[in-house]
């Protein structure tokens, strides 16, 4: 028999739920048949599989040991002797949320396995380091982000603490109650310096890109995006990009559709044109967030109105170094 006590993070999950979490190798069937017959409790009594979890109760499992699934990097122990300490460029942080410039060249997330040296691993190391999580306590609740850039973007990203903040920042963004903005140095100058770009995105997934259309393809998805030119330098112009919508790769594809591929974007872009900078990464950087609530946002109702920047954007310095961002910051 295994107990697990509900903590905050797991509180309000129905019991079926929870237990398909915790349980990973039992069969669902088999999981309502278990509650059916008591064999899972809640402190020490049957309950319904539809029973919504609170701080503070106790679950009882009576179920055979080789339907846990190990201890593994994948699961809630993971191996916080592998995490590194890197120094997070913090850009804002409270009890609930977290957010951290991204280098370009990190991965937000690994596409297999747990990468210890991505992103959210870093912000892992971070939180068990300061106390304010503890993955051998927790049930089914890691620290996780909310949004994801690019490898090669650099920018914010948006990490939850607990698990009702996840939840409502998902909500909001769903909703388009966080605004993003991007600045971008690309080839040329765009015509209009400013507008807006609505496109048909659908992704190939054997080429890893995506491809553009004016109508509606099988699969395809809307994009919308405005930008503003902010200043022109020789061939470079610096443009500033708010996201309407976050699909894969959208500001790439859309800008190069544009005739303004980004600086350094070697798949939407030009190698040729490239080469003379010599740009390791493209110069694409999520620099601003705002939090712009249209409903209430319960515990996070604090952060309505509230807007956070990156001023130091390396290549913004180094291509435009007379370019002022007061006026849209």
């Amino acid at each position: 028999m295994k107990e697990f006590t509900i903590g905050i993070n797991d509180a309000g999950m129905r019991l079926d739920r929870f237990v398909a979490r915790v349980v990973p190798l039992l069969p669902g069937s088999l999981a309502q048949k278990y509650i059916r017959l008591k064999r899972i409790k809640v402190g020490g009594k049957g309950t319904r599989r539809e029973y919504k979890l609170a701080v503070g109760d106790v679950v009882q499992m009576y179920v055979n040991d080789e339907f846990f699934e190990p201890p593994g990097e994948k699961n809630s122990d993971i191996n916080v002797s592998k995490m590194n300490n890197p120094a997070l460029d913090i850009v804002y942080e409270d009890k609930n949320i977290l957010l951290i410039n991204k280098p370009a060249g990190v991965l937000c997330h690994s596409d297999s396995g747990y990468d210890y040296g991505s992103a959210i691993a870093w912000i892992h190391a971070y939180l068990v380091r300061k106390g304010e999580w503890n993955p051998r306590v927790e049930n089914t609740f890691s620290p996780a982000l909310c949004n994801r850039i690019d490898r090669n973007t650099s920018g914010i990203v948006i990490a939850a603490k607990n698990a009702e903040t996840l939840r409502i920042i998902n909500e909001k963004l769903k909703q388009r109650e966080i605004d993003k903005y991007y600045l971008a140095v690309v080839h040329g100058t765009p015509s209009p310096r400013s507008g807006r770009l609505e496109s048909q995105i659908f992704k190939d997934t054997v080429k890893n890109r995506v491809f553009l259309s004016k109508n509606r393809q099988p699969g395809s998805k809307t994009a919308l995006m405005e930008y503003k030119t902010i200043s022109t330098s020789g061939k470079l112009s610096l443009l500033e990009c708010r996201l309407i919508t976050g699909r894969t790769h959208q500001i790439r594809a859309q800008l190069a559709d544009l005739g303004c591929p980004l600086l350094g974007d070697g798949k939407y872009g030009s190698e040729r044109q490239n080469k003379a900078y010599g740009e390791k990464y493209q110069a694409l950087c999520s620099y601003k967030l705002v939090f712009a609530f249209k409903t209430n946002a319960g515990t996070l109702q604090y952060l309505d109105k509230s807007s956070f920047v990156i001023r130091d954007v390396p290549f913004v310095g180094k291509y435009f170094p007379n370019a002022s961002l007061n006026h849209i910051l």
